[in-house]
């Protein structure tokens, strides 16, 4: 039985002719993700910027979030923001932070809860203080840097320092244009947020470690292969493990960015863009090349080798024929 193949074996895609225009996009993109991230800045979810979280369901018919927006909006407690979420029953109700404290906030949970009255069952109530808030920030980027400094370590020891610095800066790559993706469209930046960052950083990880792996494989069985060439055999080599793991998870992501419900949305479509966008690209068009201006392989470019099969045993040579003796007269 032929086993399905997605790219065939003697694939040889050229990525490398792609690295002196993925280079300068992606630091032109990686300075704007920087611009947005302090001028624009983050939409900080109630985990972080306190406030108060209400999950409520209408208990005849429809919720009327026209005729809720204003009931709420009469009790002064600031900004209320309103979302249907779920069926047509269903209604998220975020309050912003009020001044006075966690009484302030079980205070305006009370006045909600007089608005509405009956009409309605609350089946989610979350109400977080700027205290607790504030470590909770504090603690996720203090986590999320711990992170990067265990995988800088443990990328230390498996490869060369060029290999783990070419790893991290692809990372880092990673969570800036994620920042900014997230600076942009403005959705939550929550825990389930902080969860998405270490994720994309687990992923493009191994994605770059498997391609690393070969293309060590490569470095010592090729001495006089150029850089260049050795980087497209390993890539092409990796494509197809590429190509499936990558395809299977955008199918999952999918999946949850349009049915998991607003819980889960931030988280999703943070990954969504951090995995199966700017993680696939990274591995390939800046951890590979990078190698090279980091001085992988120097002094292989003068020479070009042709890789030849591993069981390949070289031809024997041919017996020399004996000239013929000249008869004497």
């Amino acid at each position: 039985m032929r086993l399905l193949r997605i790219v065939p074996d003697d694939t040889k895609f050229d990525f490398m002719r792609f690295r002196r225009i993925s280079f300068p996009v992606s630091a032109a993109l990686s300075i704007l993700a920087i611009v947005l991230y302090f001028t624009h800045g983050l939409n900080f979810g109630i985990d972080f910027e306190g406030g108060t979280l209400i999950e409520v369901q209408a208990k005849s018919g429809q919720a009327n979030l026209q005729t809720m927006r204003s009931t709420l909006g009469t009790l002064g407690l600031g900004e209320v923001q309103l979302q249907q979420f779920g069926g047509p029953s269903d209604v998220l109700i975020r309050i912003a932070q009020q001044p006075g404290g966690e009484a302030a906030q079980q205070a305006a949970v009370e006045k909600v809860r007089g608005a509405l009255g009956s009409d309605v069952e609350y089946r989610r109530i979350e109400v977080v203080g700027p205290r607790v808030s504030g470590e909770l920030l504090y603690k996720g980027i203090l986590g999320l840097f711990a992170a990067i400094a265990a995988i800088l370590v443990y990328l230390w020891f498996r490869f060369e320092w060029q290999f783990a610095l070419g790893a991290m800066i692809a990372n880092v790559h990673d969570l800036v244009l994620t920042l900014g993706f997230m600076s942009v469209t403005q959705i939550d930046f929550d825990l389930t947020s902080i969860a998405a960052l270490l994720t994309i950083l687990g992923y493009s990880l191994n994605d770059t470690v498997v391609i690393y792996d070969r293309i060590r494989e490569m470095l010592r069985r090729y001495k006089r292969l150029s850089m260049p060439d050795l980087l497209n055999i390993s890539i092409n080599a990796t494509l197809s493990r590429s190509i499936v793991t990558h395809v299977t998870v955008a199918m999952s992501l999918l999946a949850l960015l349009l049915f998991g419900g607003p819980a889960i949305h931030s988280f999703t479509a943070t990954m969504m863009f951090g995995v199966v966008l700017v993680g696939t690209y990274t591995s390939v068009f800046i951890a590979s090349p990078i190698l090279i201006y980091l001085g992988v392989g120097t002094g292989r470019t003068e020479h070009v080798e042709t890789p030849a099969p591993a069981e390949e045993s070289p031809e024997p040579p041919k017996p020399s024929r004996a000239s013929p003796a000249k008869a004497r007269p």
